[in-house]
């Protein structure tokens, strides 16, 4: 079942879990959660913006028209905040970073840096908590390209824990998920009102929290 979080006439506001495809994939016999959420709505539901499978947390449709106009000019504008929490590899040393090399798509399918023919994409950061070997981050994504959070900090040579695309594939299958969530989302409403909405962390990121804290 999926959990609503928001919920008026322009917005319908939902936890994504990890494993659970934004939208149809080629194999259109696997459930999305857009296939999941339009079975159970009289009206259709605009896709705002997408989550990559393997990540959780807040994701938006619009539930008309008008409000998908309005939410997407956000989008583009880069209004909207957009908070995630991230455990990756290492310790980061710096206390907060941006990162603003562009990105664009290779032929396997993976994204990559290109100062040249990418993409403008920056994401800040900054450091929460240090472990042994692992550090948990807050990232604010401002732009918002493919996989853009885990090739920044793949980049910086602190991959995310459980990336198998972008990371040492024998090192990240040790663990049962990409340690990736979209923690909040804060935009406009069609009224003009503020709204911010807040997604729980699964236990399968609290799971593997207190692993990493012994």
């Amino acid at each position: 079942m999926i959990l609503v979080l928001f919920e008026d006439d322009d917005v319908l506001a939902v936890d994504k879990p990890e494993g659970l495809a934004s939208i149809p994939e080629r194999d259109t016999t696997q459930e999305s959660l857009l296939s999941l959420l339009s079975a159970s709505k009289p009206t259709k539901l605009y896709v705002v913006h997408r989550l990559d499978k393997e990540v959780s947390g807040v994701m938006l449709f619009a539930q008309n028209a008008a409000a998908h106009k309005y939410l997407n000019e956000q989008f583009s504008h880069h209004s909207v905040r957009k908070i995630y929490l991230a455990l990756v590899h290492g310790i980061v040393a710096q206390e907060s970073r941006t990162i603003d090399t562009p990105l664009r798509q290779f032929g396997s399918g993976r994204m990559g840096m290109d100062s040249k023919r990418g993409k403008e994409s920056i994401t800040t950061f900054q450091v929460l908590k240090r472990f042994d070997g692992y550090t948990l981050i807050e990232v604010y994504p401002i732009t918002g390209r493919r996989h853009q959070i885990r090739v920044h900090l793949y980049s910086l040579g602190h991959a995310i824990v459980g990336d198998l695309l972008y990371g040492e594939r024998d090192m990240q299958h040790r663990f049962p998920r990409l340690m990736l969530h979209a923690r909040r989302i804060e935009y406009r409403l069609p009224s003009g009102d503020l709204c911010a909405v807040e997604a729980p962390l699964p236990e399968s990121f609290t799971d593997v929290m207190r692993m990493i804290e012994g």
